[in-house]
């Protein structure tokens, strides 16, 4: 029905005549001439209608926004100065010859191309959203990004295998999304988190590449980089180590970047887990910022003031600074809000010295804490931090967890804000990194016992083992997470392929046997027969989208997000269901003005 898309068509075609499909993105009268724009997945390009053709110029003067057409016509190029350079099609236009109304269109609830629409608006009218052509952009890059993604798999000999979404409710973490089942009255089947156990089982039947680009499904608090249900590219191969996955998936991410965007992404380097921590207080940092975190803690011991004294001296306290070149021209005003953004990581406050003249000792600071310091303290905190004149010291003191989300939050918000890029705090760059040798558990305070950190299946280090009885604090795991930019693209770890060392970890983490049996019985009778060694990594494919197109949001790469109250505005899902379908699965409500009928 066409000759070629809108978008394309640019001065290769010049004298040709050609047949185009799309909407009208623009109609303009100007004075007896007709221009009309016309949009589809590739672009726009300018349809000219002399009214020279009666027909067909009164056909074009009902035309409205949103119309479907058809267009045939003349393919000839701009006059002089009225060049588009933003488009291809920019140096030429089509003399319409024919025009046909495929389908008219309502007035639309919004123009396509206002830029300030409220997301609740946009969701509710997706359809006409996604045809905004920046929403078909970012569709378009996605739909790149997983055919680089499947051409760099297949070449490295993985295979796509599908595994089931009706799976068993295990713990890992987040909560399951349950379905009910009609067959087997009172019993769930779980939608999978990820595909993680199916996948060491296809390890152990011998498919030693796999991957699968597929829907995960986690009931879980939202923002803007999480959904209840999100695409990963899930990978597990065999007979690799933790070093050559790193690096066969450092050269799938380059490619892809390479090829979708015409980015060269800089080497990865690695970083452990303690010193990302220590560093910049988080373990998916973002290297573009040029803040550092300083150590206190061994300095603060014997300070009179108790806000720093007290957690240096607690068993997993912490005091750190972060140092703010240029920092004294803050306001306190700008400081107040500062302090009132930390309080949101659970910090009780945020201590600060502003160095006017680093020549006068204690007499060049102001502080509302000088006073509470003696000069050995303060000394070493002006070397250590290498704090000069005009600049401000920001300090974190509390639990260790507190001081690194409050610290490492404020040196990202600072880092990103105008003063950080005034500063020269900030760099424009692509910023890749591995962090690895992260702990195996965490110490659940609440429960009162020790957590796997990514889930139950990562293997420790070789020769930590042991440790799993005697000291899991101190037990690293061969876990690893590519970050770039500050965001966790992907992460991964070598599996646990002996029945013996899953068992060790099982009973750190207080499963007993009959409880493993019950809820992992399936993967550790398969572990039983010669299971490889194998290991693997999943990406976020909304991620790594979302932070190839620039977009604010992971809403803005899907093409039919929830909202963040697991809503989806266009559908009007979730959303009550008829009684007759609640017996069936034998499920009575508490609140039955929740079903219909």
């Amino acid at each position: 029905m066409r000759t070629t898309y809108c978008g394309l068509v640019n001065e290769a075609l010049l004298g040709q005549t050609v047949t185009l499909m799309g909407w009208a993105h623009r109609r303009r009268d100007h004075g007896g001439v007709i221009f009309i724009d016309l949009r589809d997945r590739e672009g726009l390009v300018q349809i000219v209608c002399d009214p020279d053709r009666a027909e067909m110029f009164a056909a074009a003067e009902d035309v409205r926004n949103e119309f479907c057409l058809k267009i045939t016509g003349l393919v000839r190029a701009r006059p002089a100065g009225t060049e588009n350079a933003n488009l291809t099609s920019g140096k030429i236009e089509v003399l319409c010859h024919a025009l046909e109304v495929l389908n008219p269109s309502v007035t639309p609830p919004f123009q396509l191309d206002d830029d300030n629409l409220s997301e609740t608006t946009r969701l509710t009218h997706r359809v006409l959203d996604l045809r905004r052509p920046a929403m078909q952009k970012n569709l378009m890059l996605r739909y790149r990004v997983a055919m680089e993604t499947r051409k760099f798999l297949d070449a490295h000999g993985f295979i796509d295998i599908e595994t089931p979404m009706l799976t068993k409710s295990t713990p890992e973490g987040a909560r399951d999304y349950l379905v009910p089942s009609r067959v087997n009255e009172g019993m769930f089947f779980a939608l999978p988190q990820s595909p993680q156990l199916f996948k060491q089982l296809l390890m152990v039947a011998g498919f030693d590449r796999y991957y699968q680009i597929t829907k995960c499904f986690r009931d879980e608090d939202l923002r803007a980089d999480r959904q209840p249900e999100f695409t990963q590219i899930d990978i597990e191969t065999s007979f690799l180590t933790e070093e050559q996955i790193r690096e066969m998936f450092e050269g799938m991410i380059s490619t892809v970047f390479r090829l979708t965007i015409g980015v060269e992404l800089p080497a990865f380097p690695v970083m452990k887990y303690a010193e990302a921590m220590h560093r910049y207080g988080s373990d998916k940092p973002d290297l573009r910022i040029r803040l550092e975190f300083t150590e206190l803690t061994d300095v603060m011991k014997d300070v009179d003031f108790k806000v720093f004294s007290a957690p240096a001296q607690a068993k997993g306290g912490r005091v750190a600074a972060l140092c703010i070149p240029g920092g004294g021209e803050m306001s306190r005003g700008e400081i107040d809000g500062y302090t009132e953004f930390v309080k949101i990581y659970g910090a009780k406050g945020l201590a600060w010295i502003k160095i006017n003249d680093a020549g006068k000792g204690r007499e060049g600071l102001q502080s509302p804490i000088v006073k509470n310091l003696h000069d050995a303290a303060i000394a070493e905190i002006v070397a250590r931090t290498g704090a000069g004149s005009g600049d401000l010291i920001f300090f974190g003191a509390d639990k260790a967890k507190v001081v690194n989300d409050a610290l490492g939050a404020l040196r990202v918000k600072i880092g990103h804000s105008d003063f950080g890029k005034a500063r020269g705090l900030f760099e424009d760059k692509w910023a890749p990194l591995w962090v690895v040798d992260f702990p195996m558990f965490e110490h659940d305070e609440e429960n009162g016992r020790w957590a796997a950190v990514h889930h139950p299946f990562t293997a420790p280090k070789d020769g930590h083992e042991d440790l799993m009885d005697t000291d899991p604090a101190a037990c690293i795991a061969k876990a690893y997470d590519m970050v770039l930019n500050g965001w966790e693209l992907g992460g991964g770890s070598v599996r646990i392929h002996r029945a013996e060392v899953q068992s060790k970890v099982f009973a750190a983490l207080k499963i007993g046997p009959e409880e493993a049996q019950e809820k992992f019985g399936f993967l550790l009778d398969a572990l039983q027969y010669g299971a490889p060694p194998h290991g693997g990594l999943a990406f976020g494919l909304d991620r790594i989208v979302t932070m190839m197109a620039g977009a604010e949001s992971i809403r803005d790469v899907i093409a039919f997000p929830k909202t963040q109250r697991a809503q989806d505005l266009l559908t009007h899902a979730p959303s009550a269901v008829d009684e007759k379908q609640l017996k069936e699965l034998h499920i009575r409500l508490r609140n039955p003005q929740a079903a219909k009928g």
